[in-house]
């Protein structure tokens, strides 16, 4: 009698290794990256679940839906080419361009 075995056995290719206090370990495709959150602000606030949750697109891009981050591969090899730069006050928008005018009566 010969065995079979039912179904395939699938390696995920991205997987969240570790979140710490100092930033997030990801293994994509047999390679694993630090992500810092010096070098990646973006993550610091986000919770385990929203970190958790990353999606690899076109075969070199993640996106994490949750959080609004979107990445390459490549920027994660050489981290150089691409420099990151991120000022809080630049996400929030003045109240002296705000689309929404107030108007008293």
């Amino acid at each position: 009698m010969t065995s079979f075995n039912i179904g395939t056995t699938t390696l995920a290719t991205t997987e969240i290794l570790n979140v710490s206090q100092y930033g997030v370990w990801i293994a994509i495709k047999g390679h694993e990256y630090f992500l810092s959150y010096q070098d990646f602000p973006w993550f610091k606030d986000g919770t385990i679940a929203q970190i958790l949750h990353v999606e690899l697109l076109h075969d070199e891009h993640l996106y994490w839906p949750d959080l609004d981050i979107d990445l390459t591969i490549d920027s994660l090899r050489r981290p150089e080419h691409y420099p990151l730069l991120y000022h809080e006050s630049s996400r929030k928008m003045s109240s002296e361009f705000s689309p929404i005018a107030e108007t008293k009566i």
